[in-house]
């Protein structure tokens, strides 16, 4: 691997709010060494709107962001990928198209915050504990020295990244 921009992919099965919240985090803490899509194997087709506010709230660029299917990804002229993190557990256990390229690929398992009920305040807390999550596993991610591990060790690193909590 070298200092090249890898590029990083986040899939979850609407691509409405944990990969989306994924991709905004990794373009901001990786920014100069990751770029970061999101998509879905059952796209919704909208943003979830407390996903927006609370990347708005945390100063994320949301313009442009959108809800699309993993197979732009998998389709011919699409940005070559280097990782792919599942944030859910519905996309994990899905049968995923072909990546070109032989990505490296990890579960980075996350409850899903849209789900959450109770009170408003109890709602906006699952969100920022997904956010909470997502950041401290893209943080750790982006500070590994990835040019110099090999496969079996970044894989390892990768996998361990996941349970964190």
């Amino acid at each position: 691997m070298t200092d090249r921009i890898f590029n990083v992919l986040f899939l979850c099965t609407h691509n409405s709010c944990r990969s989306v919240i994924a991709e905004c985090i990794m373009n901001a803490v990786g920014a100069g060494k990751f770029k970061a899509f999101s998509a879905g194997s059952h796209p919704s087709g909208t943003i979830n709107a407390s996903a927006l506010a609370l990347l708005e709230r945390m100063k994320h660029p949301v313009e442009g962001l959108h809800s699309k299917s993993w197979d732009e990804f998998a389709a011919q002229g699409a940005p070559p990928v280097d990782f792919i993190f599942t944030v859910c557990d519905d996309a994990a256990g899905e049968t995923c198209p072909f990546w070109p390229g032989k990505p490296m690929t990890a579960h980075w398992g996350v409850a899903d915050p849209s789900r959450a009920e109770g009170t408003e305040a109890e709602k906006a807390q699952a969100f920022a504990d997904t956010y909470r999550m997502l950041n401290q596993r893209i943080s750790t991610f982006v500070n590994l020295p990835v040019a110099s591990l090999d496969r079996l060790t970044l894989q390892a690193r990768m996998d361990d990244i996941g349970r964190l909590r």
